[in-house]
């Protein structure tokens, strides 16, 4: 009963997706390909036995700091690009 439901809502999404495609077709509009920036992994600071914890806590929050740009960058992305098809 379950996989029957699942099938029925990945139906569901590939039509939304396919009349969104042909809605993006018909109105002459082309997205462009996301930034390969926004689809990083930042990885979490290495662990490096007898490092002191200090040094581990300050390349974590460096890692955080990279993710959260990251983030930023690719936030600011989709807004640009939504005001730009608000415009057309």
């Amino acid at each position: 009963m379950i996989g029957a439901i699942s099938t029925g809502c990945a139906s569901i999404d590939a039509a939304r997706l396919a009349g969104a495609s042909q809605g993006v077709s018909d109105a002459g509009l082309t997205i462009g390909v996301l930034p390969d920036d926004c689809r990083t992994i930042e990885p979490h600071a290495a662990l490096v036995d007898g490092a002191e914890i200090r040094s581990v806590l300050k390349r974590e929050r460096a890692a955080l700091d990279r993710a959260n740009a990251r983030v930023t960058r690719c936030a600011d992305y989709h807004d640009d690009l939504v005001e730009h098809l608000d415009r057309t």
